[in-house]
């Protein structure tokens, strides 16, 4: 459903820049040609720079460091790169290039959740390396895109299930934004979770909400407000969801651009790690968590013996 929806984005974009060029040619400007599309890509990295600077205007009493202007400006030149090869090339055109590869008797998986208006396509430079070295994965996309966040739980169940099944192995799993709320969510609904994780890697994921999420309007994105009652629902003081930070490394940053104030992308008890200079959806393809996870993918890799 999304790649059809970014699909009709991307191709009214297309339509509206060629339209221009010809308006501007037929009325003897050709200088103006390329207004179009500098329009287009203009609203874009206006409205990411727009969220860089509440970002920062809003770090207010967040212990963690505050980015400078020239962090702030890598990471905006970052994301708006990244934000442009997920949304306008790989989760509308490329979703399905890499199809899930969980077969691999005996050689701990990953199981990829995305996050919010996204597919699983975000993560085709994580599959493309998977199938590279041989790892089994399961990547599903979560819908209904715009539907409440426990309607996730059932694909997440169905996905880990199957790397299970095929390799004999509790999986790792890396979840970007409202992928790790997703994950909270089946965590607390399956009661035998602790014991089919070997770990979890959350990246940008909105723990304590984000302030950003008051102008969301769909179910998901108000269970991602600041306070909201679901959020506090999920982890009640005491409960069995509250156990996942034994099992959990959160990736944040200082120059999320989707997810601030920073601290509120870190789960209480939790391993904390900080990533410098880089938005929103950049922080889930940074060299750091990548070569963390495949630290932790080596590590938790089984014995020889046990394996066979």
């Amino acid at each position: 459903m999304l790649a059809r929806l970014l699909r009709v984005v991307t191709l009214a974009a297309a339509v509206f820049s060629l339209l221009w060029a010809l308006l501007a040619w037929r009325a003897g400007q050709p200088w103006l040609m390329a207004g179009g599309l500098l329009l287009v890509i203009a609203l874009h990295t206006g409205a990411l720079g727009l969220e860089f600077l509440l970002a920062a205007c809003l770090h207010a009493q967040d212990p963690t460091p505050h980015a400078s202007a020239g962090q702030l400006l890598r990471a905006w030149l970052g994301e708006c790169a990244a934000s442009m090869r997920a949304f306008g090339w790989r989760q509308p055109w490329r979703s399905t290039r890499e199809p899930d590869q969980p077969q691999g008797r005996g050689r701990r998986g990953i199981v990829f959740v995305h996050g919010y208006v996204c597919n699983r396509g975000l993560w085709l430079p994580w599959l493309t390396r998977c199938r590279a070295r041989g790892v089994p994965f399961v990547a599903p996309s979560l819908e209904p895109v715009f539907g409440s966040i426990d309607d996730y739980v059932p694909i997440i169940e169905a996905a880990v299930a199957r790397l299970e099944r095929e390799t004999g192995l509790p999986p790792l799993i890396v979840a970007h934004s409202m992928g790790g709320l997703a994950l909270r969510a089946w965590w607390a609904a399956v009661p035998d979770a602790p014991a089919r994780v070997h770990h979890v890697f959350t990246i940008g994921t909105p723990h304590r909400g984000t302030w950003l999420a008051r102008f969301g309007l769909t179910r998901n994105a108000v269970q991602m407000r600041l306070g909201s009652s679901w959020a506090a629902a999920l982890s009640p003081p005491g409960g069995r969801a509250a156990g996942l930070a034994a099992h959990c490394t959160c990736f944040y940053g200082h120059a999320d651009n989707i997810v601030f104030p920073p601290q509120s992308a870190c789960l209480p008890g939790a391993e904390a790690r900080h990533i410098e200079a880089t938005g929103h959806v950049a922080l889930a393809h940074h060299p750091e968590v990548v070569s963390e996870v495949e630290a932790r993918l080596l590590a938790a890799a089984p014995e020889p013996a046990a394996a066979g």
